[in-house]
């Protein structure tokens, strides 16, 4: 791991929840969180009334900045970035607010305008997703923004006064029963949405992408429910049927039923209901065919802006292979050998197309798998393959699916013996018969170009194939003796007659 390391906090006080992250941030613009808190404040509860921030929510706020505080002291951080949002955006008392807790906390809040609010959410979801056109949407306790954006480029951008807390409030002790309130806040949304024309004229390849806490709790529901075997939030899709199975369910239900919900935090149970009927509202009036859940939002955004100060100009152009760095970094891996290995696989995936004719998509998995084959070492260098599967699976990586994280995580743990690690079983219900072949077939791919590299001195600088009859032939050329390695590779001929039908030597 880099010896320079800064480390800074990021504050993001919203109308419901005040988040706490605490953030590496390593030479070269890489970052990694290694510490969080959140507190519902509910600083926006009751705002409607008169305008004004509620005595008892902002004593709580003041109490939960102040414990942030002291985390932040008690962790060594250099610098606190501390965003405020809709609530004290619209708060009359926002002047006298913001003074409270600068002497108190010792923290200086940065009140965002919407469009700023909006424009740190997007470069969070546009450096972390590898989706071309997509209309985010980040509902928060009391404001919900859009940003509608094409080939990296904003198109359109509008926040509507209202969120999860503000609804809830909105439609209270109306006397509705739990179905009727959903209604209500359905049909006042949907009047709300026409004064959004663009969002009536959605082309059909525009992706819905949801950021905020109710979308990552309906993602956690759905998972549940499905015994999904991956618990990452960040890029997990619902589709629209499953999505009104889950609303039609929970909309009927009064409070005390809501609260016991699998998968739902407790802070969120009560405003839940309204932030699904908000989305119900948005699906059917833009005819979306299904939500993705992104895990990165306006937080993550200040990281990349403070990280990456390039993102403020242009996004990332490589989101994958960035996000592949940053790990690289911080699991201490040999630089050199990680990206020989996956030149390496590469070339080998190209000269045995004739054999596996897989497609050029599954680069992105190999590349995944290659870059990083020896990233469990850091947990023990034996069974390494085995644990680097786990930090695959469980490093939220960017810029592709959770089905490809799965495929990546196994291709790599085939590394010693040429085959997916036997957990592989579980997570096959995510993947094609195409799929689980290919994982199969990189995993000999891998293995060899592994070993084409054991001494890690880049001796073997290139592979040709030839398919003779029931043989392949590969021919290595090297810069030097590679005995070791053509040995070493030599040791996965079983799983290369499984995987393909024919016998391998190596030259």
């Amino acid at each position: 791991m880099s010896d320079k390391v800064e480390k800074i906090a990021i504050i993001d006080l919203g109308s419901n929840t005040a988040r706490l992250v605490l953030v590496n941030v390593y030479e070269g613009g890489f970052f990694v969180v290694f510490d969080e808190l959140k507190e519902t404040v509910r600083l926006g509860q009751d705002m409607d009334i008169d305008g004004f921030l509620r005595p008892s929510r902002i004593e709580q706020t003041k109490k939960t900045l102040l414990m942030f505080r002291r985390f932040c002291d008690s962790n060594g951080i250099e610098k606190i970035l501390a965003y405020a949002t809709a609530a004290v955006r619209r708060a009359k008392n926002q002047k006298s607010f913001l003074e409270e807790v600068s002497v108190t906390c010792g923290i200086k809040l940065k009140v965002l305008t919407s469009e700023e609010e909006g424009l740190y959410t997007y470069t969070g979801v546009i450096n972390s997703m590898d989706i071309p056109k997509g209309i985010i949407m980040d509902m928060g306790g009391g404001s919900t923004q859009f940003v509608y954006y094409n080939r990296r480029n904003i198109l359109e951008q509008t926040t509507l006064p209202f969120g999860t807390v503000t609804l809830t409030d909105l439609f209270k002790g109306s006397g509705l029963k739990p179905e009727e309130k959903a209604e209500k806040i359905e049909e006042f949304v949907r009047e709300s949405l026409e004064t959004v024309p663009w969002l009536n004229n959605v082309d059909p390849d525009v992706r819905f992408i949801g950021v905020g806490g109710s979308f990552r709790n309906l993602g956690k529901i759905s998972r549940r429910l499905k015994r999904y075997p991956l618990d990452i939030a960040h890029n997990y899709v619902i589709d629209s049927d499953e999505f009104n199975r889950v609303y039609d369910t929970i909309k009927v239900l009064p409070i005390d039923r809501t609260m016991k919900i699998k998968g739902l935090s407790s802070g969120r149970a009560d405003i839940f209901p309204s932030g699904l009927s908000v989305m119900k509202a948005v699906m059917d009036c833009a005819g979306f065919k299904s939500i993705t859940v992104s895990g990165c939002g306006l937080r993550e955004g200040a990281m990349f802006r403070y990280a990456v100060p390039s993102v403020n100009e242009k996004p990332i152009n490589d989101i994958l292979g960035y996000s592949l760095q940053t790990l690289v970094v911080y699991f201490n891996e040999n630089q050199e050998h990680a990206k020989h290995v996956a030149d390496l696989s590469i070339q080998l995936f190209k000269q045995l197309k004739v054999l596996h004719k897989l497609p050029r998509s599954y680069f992105k998995v190999l590349r995944v798998a290659a870059i990083l084959h020896d990233s469990g070492a850091t947990i023990k260098y034996y069974d390494h393959p085995k644990h680097s599967a786990y930090v695959i699976l469980n490093s939220s990586i960017y810029g592709i699916s959770q089905k490809e994280i799965v495929m990546a995580a196994f291709v790599a743990s085939a590394q010693k013996r040429g085959e997916p690690d036997e957990e592989f079983e579980r997570y096959k219900c995510m993947l094609s018969e195409e799929d689980i072949s290919a994982v199969y077939k990189m995993g000999v791919i891998l293995k060899i170009a592994e070993s084409f590299d054991r001494s890690m001195s880049g001796l073997v600088t290139g592979i040709n194939c030839d398919v003779l009859g029931d043989s392949v032939i590969m021919q290595t050329e090297s810069t030097g003796d590679c005995s070791l390695e053509v040995q070493d590779a030599l040791t996965c001929r079983n799983q290369f007659k499984r995987a393909y039908g024919k016998n391998v030597e190596i030259l």
